[in-house]
């Protein structure tokens, strides 16, 4: 069965745009194809991608039918904060992948939750991604929210469309940032120069801010909190390299050589909150900061304070 979202757009812009910008978990390359087979209406009407948008145009998005997945379930340990039958909260580990894709066909989040959950996963992203509201890299560790039924999900998405859903990191980052407090506004898009990398593009971006409180200044080193408005791939990472302080342990944003041996970026999702779909309640929750990155963070204090 089909799903249907709806919207009321709170300005003016390309219908493609707005859409991409509010419903984050949906890919452009999706959202294209639900242009083009006509599932998307503008006060009842079905519109192209290039349609502009009035503050209060109605839009209507239906969703196909979730296609039956081929992805093995695997029984794979899950770190589970918090579960009931809508939602998962799950502390993901440092080098597991999110979702399938060509490279990393199993051993991933979502492999694990088809054992963990069988068919009790939202059918929103369809084939590859069921359940998943949002992603974070392979090798950043910390908190996920699973939606277990559509209502679920689309909850979570909205939420994730207003950034009334919380996301807190920590990270360790080189160099001594002298700002207590700092906002990173700089827009993100896919390097030009390497497809695989993000990076800052004012011009053709999508919006993304970053609120950075700095936790503990070692010198050659300053532990920070970052709070996410938006959610875009790599966000953080390329933010702080965009401001001279590359996470550590970054293998694609950070510095060539590092002083310590690690396995990926030093950066952690330690809180998320949300208004619970089916209570309505807010809830948060944490997760602490993984050994490895304890075991550095360590390491810098007794060295460099």
């Amino acid at each position: 069965m089909s799903n249907t979202v709806n919207l009321t757009a709170c300005k003016a812009a390309r219908c493609d745009v707005y859409l991409a910008e509010n419903m984050p978990d949906l890919s452009r390359s999706f959202l294209k194809r639900l242009f083009e087979s006509g599932e998307v209406l503008v006060n009842g009407k079905t519109v192209r991608a290039s349609f502009k948008l009035k503050i209060g145009d109605e839009i209507s998005l239906t969703l196909p039918e979730a296609k039956k997945l081929d992805v093995v379930a695997q029984d794979i340990p899950l770190d589970i904060v918090y579960e009931d039958s809508d939602v998962l909260v799950i502390n993901k580990e440092r080098g597991m992948v999110v979702h399938p894709a060509a490279g990393n066909e199993d051993g991933t989040l979502v492999n694990a939750l088809m054992y963990h959950c069988g068919d009790n996963l939202s059918g929103i992203n369809g084939v590859l991604r069921p359940g998943i509201v949002h992603r974070i890299d392979k090798d950043t560790t910390g908190l996920l929210a699973v939606a277990k039924n559509d209502k679920a999900h689309q909850s979570l998405t909205d939420q994730l469309s207003d950034r009334s859903l919380s996301r807190t990191y920590f990270a360790i980052v080189h160099g001594n940032i002298k700002e207590d407090n700092l906002t990173v506004d700089a827009p993100i898009a896919r390097d030009i120069k390497d497809r695989k990398k993000m990076a800052i593009a004012r011009k053709d971006g999508r919006s993304a801010v970053t609120h950075i409180t700095v936790l503990e200044r070692f010198g050659k080193y300053t532990l920070i909190r970052c709070k996410l408005e938006t959610g875009r791939t790599h966000q953080i990472r390329v933010h702080t390299k965009s401001i001279g302080h590359p996470i550590l342990g970054d293998k694609t944003y950070g510095l060539k050589k590092e002083e310590f041996v690690l396995s990926g970026q030093l950066l952690h999702a330690g809180e998320i909150g949300f208004i619970h779909p089916a209570t309505g309640e807010n809830v948060s929750f944490s997760a602490p900061l993984p050994e490895d990155f304890e075991d550095t963070l360590e390491k810098i204090r007794l060295k460099y304070t």
